[in-house]
């Protein structure tokens, strides 16, 4: 079968497991000649750029991170069917070099797989600091597989990984075809050496049952999948292979198989047990490991960071750090670029048009360029926390926060992981939504983007400090802190429920890898803010600025006034739902708007209250309204549904307009129950 690489275009797959410094790496190959979406029909992120060397231009695929190439998650799929199906001229397989032993593991089954592998062997200066001392020819000649010893972080050793991609992929484009016509398992020689992996074999209590197995299933097994790769899966139990062969073998072949594999239930042991026995040997021709009694810079900092509560503490402090930095540097820069960019561009849009029709300069100035200009706004917090997250990764603390949240987050159905994303909700949801990228179960990482709504974001906090000193004077900041909890509680009594009947309860195997610490790459940091800053803008802009014009043509037809408009009239049609909370068609209607920007329920009651804005709004609605209706008011303002930029993300990561419909009637459910509950409770205490 011929390679599907693009004429005079070598494929390149970076494989490796997570935090093994693949992105760093990734990014020093193709800078900005990169794309990235998802991978068809999944949620997982899908890397590839293309680079030059020695006038041979590389196309690179980042394959997700992976332990292991059984299909116990979407990751592990990706990666071997990329590698078997689209048949890569070269696999780098990315190591740690401090954690050669379990890295070793993923290296032992690419070696089985029908393509040529590269070790690049990372993180040296870290195992060095850790007491390790690895000979990089020795391990070579172990694996019998070309192995180039890196530090990516200060771009060492990478022009070396360069050359022996340049070698390995010509001399196997040259002799492709009869590589792949009969399959890997036979050395093939190329123009300067011969590829000669020394692959792990089963125990050899199990040898002949495997040799049992490729005989049953010889002629069976679909193109292009190997034969003994896939009888070596099946003795593993592999779902997707045993599905894969129940189809393809008859009922009689399969009984055959079938009694072989239920006669050594075992056999799990004995492949896993091979490959063990294999990276022994690796580990014991090439490392030496430290003294006795030697405790790395890692231990010594991990005796604070996941302490009980030491952990707690230096987390909070984190934590309070990033929340300060969102406050007092991105909270400011988005009022500026609210005031400035987005109200001088809709300023000059008015200048500009000012001989056109009204209705023109309105959707131009109100409609687009307000509506859009909010994306622009949420930058500066994006920003900060994409880099702020991204340093964390990057040194290895983020896996250390999850550690010690782990426990408290079990509470909800969730994991450690899920704990950060939504902090950072109570700076804005958006971020809360796009954070959920670090949580590897599709499961965990779902409830989490269910439940990041519900964390109290600055702009609905805004509208909360805005009313409640007028409803409820001396008491405002009880009430406000009140609102606030009532939100958690609710947030943590819907994981409980969706968890126990969405997901039936069941919660993802949650594997709590703590990688070694290290200085983080600024350059990989960088990267990762401008791809995802620049994947928000792109994909959320696009829908905003559809909903901005649709609700501004609502807000504003027939007649041109908002009280005249299609959005009233839509207020008073839901006007008794809203009789069961106290409110009238202006308070839904103050409601439906801040489904753009939650601020919008001030400047709309401004509108519809009275011509005037602060201190003489909240006394108007003091007026009018009890102080049942506000409390409510407030309650459904802080569980409604969120802004159209978080139902942008939300769509955007769930890939899913199903998921992201039971979000919002979900939310509507719970806010008008909360809402109705807290009217009437108030109402019959006399408030």
């Amino acid at each position: 079968m011929k390679s599907k690489s693009k004429e005079n275009e070598i494929l390149v797959a970076l494989a490796g497991q997570p935090n093994v410094g693949k992105s760093t790496i990734f990014n020093l190959l193709t800078g900005l000649n990169q794309h990235v979406g998802n991978w068809p029909g999944k949620t997982v992120e899908r890397k590839e750029g293309t680079f030059t060397h020695n006038g041979t231009t590389y196309r690179l695929v980042d394959l997700p991170g992976t332990y292991s190439l059984t299909a116990n998650s979407a990751e592990e799929v990706i990666t071997r069917e990329f590698i078997i199906r689209e048949q890569p001229d070269v696999v780098v397989a990315l190591v740690d070099a401090a954690i050669l032993e379990r890295s070793l593991y993923l290296v032992a089954e690419l070696v089985t797989l029908p393509a040529p592998v590269i070790v690049a062997l990372n993180m040296m200066d870290v195992a060095e600091q850790e007491g390790f001392h690895i000979e990089p020819e020795v391990l070579e000649a172990a694996l019998g597989l070309k192995v180039a010893p890196m530090v990516a972080a200060k771009n060492v050793g990478v022009r070396e990984l360069l050359q022996d991609i340049d070698t390995v992929a010509h001399d196997d484009h040259a002799y492709k075809d009869h590589a792949y016509k009969d399959h890997a398992y036979k050395d093939h020689a190329y123009n300067d050496h011969a590829y000669k992996p020394k692959r792990p074999e089963i125990r050899t209590d199990h040898r002949e049952v495997l040799e049992e197995i490729e005989r049953l299933v010889a002629g069976c097994v679909p193109a292009p999948y190997p034969q003994d790769w896939v009888a070596l899966k099946l003795l593993e139990g592999d779902r997707e292979i045993t599905k894969m062969m129940q189809g393809c073998l008859s009922d009689e072949q399969w009984e055959a198989v079938h009694d072989v594999l239920r006669a050594h239930d075992d056999a799990l042991v004995a492949v896993a047990g091979g490959r063990y026995e294999w990276i022994g040997r690796m580990i014991r021709a090439a490392v030496t490991r430290p003294r006795a009694g030697q405790i790395g810079l890692t231990e010594q900092l991990d005796r604070w960071a996941t302490h009980p509560l030491w952990g707690l503490l230096i987390l909070a402090s984190i934590l309070g750090l990033i929340f300060w930095l969102t406050y007092t540097v991105g909270a400011p820069l988005q009022g500026w670029l609210d005031t400035y960019v987005v109200g001088g561009l809709a300023d000059l849009a008015r200048v500009w048009l000012a001989g056109g029709p009204g209705w023109l300069v309105d959707l131009a100035a109100d409609g687009i360029i307000g509506g859009v200009g909010s994306v622009l706004t949420f930058l500066p917090i994006l920003v900060i926390f994409f880099a702020a997250m991204g340093a964390l990764e990057d040194v290895g603390y983020m896996a250390r926060a999850a550690y010690v949240m782990d426990g408290f987050m079990h509470l909800m159905g969730l994991h450690g992981k899920s704990f950060l994303p939504l902090f950072l909700g109570f700076g804005c949801n958006v971020p809360a939504v796009l954070g959920t990228r670090v949580i590897e179960s599709r499961r965990a990482r779902l409830l989490t983007i269910l439940l990041a709504p519900l964390v109290p974001c600055t702009a609905r906090m805004t509208v909360v400090a805005f009313l409640a000193p007028a409803f409820f004077g001396s008491a405002a900041t009880l009430v406000s802190w009140g609102t606030i909890l009532l939100a958690l509680v609710v947030l943590a009594l819907s994981g409980v429920l969706i968890n126990k009947t969405i997901f039936r309860g069941r919660r993802a195997a949650f594997i709590m890898e703590l990688p070694l610490y290290h200085l983080p790459n600024l350059r990989t940091i960088g990267m990762l803010v401008w791809q995802r800053s620049l994947s928000f803008v792109r994909k959320a802009g696009t829908l905003i600025l559809v909903v901005s014009v649709v609700v501004w043509l609502l807000s504003t037809l027939p007649a041109g006034d908002v009280e005249s408009s299609y959005l009233a009239h839509v207020g008073r049609w839901l006007e008794p739902v809203g009789r069961l909370m106290g409110f009238d068609w202006r308070l839904m209607v103050a409601l439906l708007t801040s489904f753009i920007a939650k601020e919008n329920s001030i400047a709309v009651l401004g509108v519809l209250f009275g011509p005037g804005e602060g201190v003489g709004l909240a006394a108007t609605l003091a007026a009018i309204f009890p102080v049942s209706t506000a409390l409510a008011f407030l309650v459904v303002q802080m569980l409604f549904i969120p802004c159209v930029a978080t139902v942008a993300v939300i769509k955007q990561e769930t890939n899913s307009w199903g998921w992201t419909g039971f979000s919002l009637g979900f939310l509507l459910v719970v806010s008008w129950a909360a809402g109705i509950t807290v009217y009437w409770i108030a109402h019959f205490v006399g408030l």
